[in-house]
């Protein structure tokens, strides 16, 4: 008892504030994840942006291995959490060896998940200011807690070997710049055109940087169901909105092709003057993230392979459609 009394404040509190902090962080990501897995829209439009929450959430980086990069900061998060507070579960008193084991080896795993943390959240806070270029609230909280957890850890207890937490920080610390590395090293590839069995071509994203007015340039040929459906669309008042600068809009310029999109009435969201502003167009009818369509007077957001848009918009002509993404 007299050991725990002299113990500082903070060592005893480390434990159960980052467990605190890391179920705020698995709430924060669920809902992120629930959003992008079931089409919902996530408000956070930062006044004089172009961009949101919800665009950074359906943009390229927002995915990784094909699932929402939320979904793996949940089972971060909810690791965290387990490392934090499992040892609280034990009852000293029965079980000291235990506790004290497993008191230890937690520590070292909150050391390497919080540096992970730290640093990845470090890394797409970058990606934040200077690639994508907009707000993201949700973004900047989660990489908060982040930093919280990490300096939390280290002041959390007393450690005794001050070498060891110099090297786990800096090992953990290179293998997570390494992998988010390469994990967004495909952001960026050229498109390439390949014909797969049933002989569709896949879209993917441009190398180059986009140039104003209009971004990258439309290298698709369009067939006549493209061309029949964006003739259909326009014909029945649906509109497109994007930005220049926005992949998956030139994604959804490519699925039609050259011929097919020149037909579509497109709306430029980008203030050419300032184009991470957002034009007056697009405020007025309250367009949060980029491409959406806005068809029968409702919003659809995101690229729309072209059968999907066929069955939103009602269109019954040919679908024979030469792209996927």
């Amino acid at each position: 008892m007299r050991r725990k009394r002299s113990l500082p404040l903070i060592y005893r509190l480390s434990r159960p504030l980052i467990g605190a902090i890391a179920i705020a962080g698995a709430v924060l990501t669920a809902y992120l994840t629930f959003t992008k897995l079931f089409g919902g829209e996530v408000v956070c439009t930062a006044e004089g942006t172009a961009g949101s929450c919800g665009d950074v959430l359906n943009g390229p980086y927002g995915t990784v291995f094909g699932q929402p990069l939320s979904l793996f900061g949940c089972l971060a998060y909810l690791s965290m959490a387990v490392f934090a507070l499992a040892p609280l579960l034990i009852n000293p008193e029965q079980n000291k060896s235990l506790r004290k084991n497993l008191e230890n080896w937690t520590w070292l795993l909150l050391l390497a998940g919080s540096t992970a943390m730290a640093v990845f959240s470090g890394y797409l806070m970058y990606l934040l200011a200077f690639k994508i270029q907009t707000l993201c609230f949700y973004c900047i909280g989660s990489a908060l807690f982040a930093l919280s957890m990490f300096v939390l850890t280290l002041i959390g207890r007393d450690w005794e070997d001050i070498g060891q937490i110099f090297f786990t920080g800096v090992i953990v610390a290179m293998l997570t710049l390494v992998g988010a590395l390469g994990v967004y090293a495909n952001v960026n590839n050229p498109i390439v055109e390949t014909p797969d069995a049933d002989g569709l071509i896949k879209i993917t994203r441009p190398q180059t940087s986009p140039e104003p007015p209009k971004g990258w340039e439309i290298t698709t040929i369009s067939g006549e169901s493209e061309i029949e459906l964006a003739e259909y669309l326009t014909a029945i008042g649906a509109k497109k909105y994007g930005a220049f600068w926005c992949p998956h809009c030139f994604e959804q310029k490519q699925l039609f092709g050259k011929e097919a999109f020149s037909e579509i009435d497109y709306i430029e969201c980008a203030d050419l003057e300032n184009p991470r502003a957002q034009s007056a167009a697009c405020k007025e009818a309250q367009i949060t993230s980029y491409p959406t369509w806005e068809i029968n007077d409702e919003l659809y957001q995101g690229t729309k392979v072209l059968s999907e848009l066929a069955e939103i918009s009602g269109y019954e002509g040919t679908a024979e459609f030469k792209y996927k993404m």
